[in-house]
């Protein structure tokens, strides 16, 4: 849930300037019935319900550590449940000394009230008491992706090859409402396997909408912004120049698909000899289908269908081109994915796929085989 400069260098904020960002500009308070936003992504808001911040305070426990889930550049996550309707929630608490502030909460409270999809995380509110400032959301039963990908815990099984193209699709579909369905378009600028959570079913939302800028209007064909993001998932061009485009996040969603197909993080220090980096390391084997079984994920056991494996790594190896303008859309990634996600694998049905398995020449037919042996058919 963290976030830092794609260069992967972050200036600290000078302590006065930081007490001059304290105060928030006030949000108009909203009560009653929640209603729907309109599909069509216009405008109108949704109702969101304003909190206190001793019903944050006994949602939590005091926030005590066994309500804690998660932490992330916004602040830390406690699992809730408000007294007013026994309503399990997330609540994100800013850290007022993190390196998101006031502007990113802002900005959250107002894309998730004009915002409405089923693969969005639901704001249900938000606390602007005093200096303290906390984000009320549905609560997500199974985590995030990244906590299933990257840091699996023994009792939960992994995720299958249907589970992840189930997943990926519906993070597409949520980024499709955003560059496709809202008015005007919204650059997500942060989407990583963290930001995706889980509800039932691995019912994939997006989450954390706190550097979301709008997208380019009328003739303009990019947004010139300061570069923010997490390193890995920054298009190169956006990274460089600052130029940001609706094609920057089909970028940062190829990414997170390569790390749904191999298992891998998009950067892992830890591996050394050029395989830190997920696309660095993918795009030679791109080149040469005999290779992409080595891309897949070695916790799936060859479980997986041989060509729903190419068409998934051929997508992320188009969303991953260096020019943007060669990347997809992302309404023809979400056709796609859709199609693969229904395309449903038994393993029961098909044999176990071979990491090792290196496609051979066909043998020729016995008929060649025997003018061979026999001088080419003629006669002695």
């Amino acid at each position: 849930m963290g976030w830092f400069p794609c260069s992967g260098q972050s200036k600290q904020t000078p302590k006065n300037l930081r007490k001059k960002n304290k105060s928030l500009d006030p949000i108009e308070p909203s009560s009653g019935k929640y209603r729907d936003a309109p599909k069509d992504g216009s405008s109108n808001k949704i109702a969101a319900k304003t909190f206190t911040f001793r019903e944050m305070a006994a949602a939590t426990k005091n926030f005590r550590g066994e309500s804690f889930i998660g932490e992330g550049g916004f602040g830390r996550v406690y699992k809730g449940q408000l007294e007013c309707s026994n309503q399990v929630v997330a609540i994100k608490q800013l850290d007022r000394n993190g390196l998101q502030g006031n502007r990113e909460f802002l900005v959250e409270v107002l894309m998730l009230s004009l915002l409405d999809h089923p693969n969005l995380v639901n704001l249900i509110g938000y606390c602007a008491d005093g200096d303290q400032r906390l984000l009320v959301y549905e609560y997500m039963e199974l985590g995030s992706l990244e906590d299933h990908l990257h840091n699996p815990m023994p009792s939960r099984a992994i995720l299958d090859w249907n589970t992840r193209m189930t997943i990926a699709a519906g993070a597409a579909k949520g980024l499709e409402y955003l560059h496709d369905k809202a008015s005007p378009p919204v650059i997500y600028r942060d989407l990583k396997c963290s930001n995706i959570l889980l509800g039932e079913k691995y019912h994939p939302k997006l989450s954390d909408f706190g550097l979301a800028k709008l997208g380019p209007v009328g003739d303009n064909t990019h947004v010139s912004t300061r570069v923010m993001g997490t390193y890995g998932y920054c298009a190169p061009e956006y990274a460089m120049t600052g130029q940001l485009t609706l094609k920057s996040d089909v970028y940062s969603f190829g990414v997170v698909l390569l790390e749904i197909i191999s298992g891998r993080k998009a950067v892992d220090n830890s591996k050394t000899g050029g395989e830190h980096n997920l696309v660095l390391w993918a795009r030679p084997l791109f080149k040469d289908k005999r290779k992409f079984s080595q891309i897949a994920d070695p916790a799936l056991q060859g479980q997986y269908p041989t060509r729903g494996l190419y068409q998934a790594l051929a997508i992320a190896a188009m969303c991953v081109q260096e020019q943007p303008n060669l990347r997809p859309m992302i309404a023809d990634v979400v056709t796609a994915l859709t199609y693969l996600s229904a395309q449903k694998y038994d393993p029961q049905m098909y044999p176990t796929q071979n990491p090792l398995w290196k496609p051979c020449t066909p043998p020729r037919s016995q008929g060649k085989a025997e003018k061979k042996r026999n001088g080419g058919g003629r006669s002695r």
